[in-house]
């Protein structure tokens, strides 16, 4: 989901003139649109979609990294008393 500066940053004066095709280029290209004022970044715009992913994929790997963390600090437990806490069979 990288920016593709060429295609991807837009002046704010762009936004403000037709929102909807720059709102229209953030849905479809699926990558960020950087939103810029005097030649500097401001914003960034994402859709919808695309930025649920993305802060599901930031949970999961926060979920794997602690898991680790757990591991190599010794705190684990067997399946069995996982399922047990858990109330499964």
């Amino acid at each position: 989901m990288g920016t593709k500066f060429s295609e991807d940053v837009i002046p704010l004066s762009d936004l403000k003139i037709n929102p909807g095709k720059v709102v229209k280029h953030a849905s479809e290209a699926h990558r960020p649109v950087l939103l810029t004022s005097r030649g500097r970044g401001i914003a960034v715009m994402l859709s919808l979609r695309d930025y649920e992913e993305a802060a599901e994929e930031r949970s999961f790997m926060r979920g794997v990294v602690q898991g680790l963390m757990d591991l190599e600090e010794g705190r684990e437990m067997s399946l069995a008393d996982a399922k047990k806490h858990l109330g499964l069979k």
